[in-house]
């Protein structure tokens, strides 16, 4: 990452240069990898302790992996260096770390809440039957922890995110979509008690994520590489000036 207020935007060689993620604070990204890794785990936990067997689903496993993808994410984060001895990889460390936490932290959590949710309201662990138990449906607000999507959505579409700057405009809608329709599709087969269909959902969703962001780092890494190798120089910009 520069640390000039502007980026140069073409090359010296003439050609335009990658389109970088703007500078992150590291200090903001390593407080949300500690977030990420206690909270997911507590609500696996939580879980085991609430729901039954049959209903698990793939949610625990979601969550354990959002939990442990957190550590590599701040592994990412604390390998940003600008100082002395700071490479290409150092330079874009945040920018994967941001990439592990969106990809392999939210949409994990987005995809287990909505099932941990209706395990918790319905689980005969928590609500002891009476004599005469009272049955409250729950009806529509069932779907509420799943429109946590919709703000994730929002800051990936908007330009927030991270993949915004790895894959072309067509290519982010696309991808957001898809991860949209999967954890909604997964939702429904846990509603109505499909649990194979929700694991081959789920599964399919986090082979998906794995290998964005692979795909994601080492475009990061190459594209942070092209641009030091091509940026203009600040003599050559000042004699330009002159």
């Amino acid at each position: 990452m520069s640390k000039e207020k502007e980026r140069p935007t073409i090359g010296s060689d003439g050609r335009p240069l990658p389109v970088l993620p703007p500078e992150r604070d590291p200090r903001v990204w390593a407080r949300m990898a500690r977030v990420m890794v206690y909270t997911p785990g507590f609500l696996a936990i939580l879980l085991l302790k609430a729901g039954e067997p049959t209903a698990f689903g793939i949610s625990i496993e979601l969550l354990m992996l959002a939990s442990a993808s957190a550590v590599v994410g701040g592994l990412f984060i604390g390998s940003q260096s600008e100082g002395k001895g700071a490479d290409t990889a150092s330079h874009t460390g945040v920018w994967s770390g941001s990439l592990v936490m969106e990809l392999l932290c939210a949409v994990p959590i987005l995809c287990a809440v909505p099932a941990l949710f209706r395990e918790i309201a319905t689980s005969t662990v928590l609500h002891a039957r009476g004599p005469m138990p009272t049955e409250v449906p729950l009806g529509a607000s069932e779907i509420l922890p799943a429109l946590a999507v919709v703000p994730f959505l929002l800051y990936q579409l908007g330009g927030f995110g991270t993949l915004n700057y790895v894959v072309t405009r067509q290519a982010n809608w696309i991808i957001n979509l898809a991860i949209a329709a999967l954890i909604l599709a997964a939702y429904a087969a846990n509603w109505t008690g499909a649990y194979v269909v929700e694991r081959v959902l789920g599964a399919l969703l986090m082979l998906g994520m794995v290998f964005l962001v692979w795909y994601g780092v080492v475009k990061l890494r190459a594209m942070q590489a092209d641009y030091e190798a091509r940026r203009p120089h600040k003599d050559d910009t000042e004699t330009g000036k002159a």
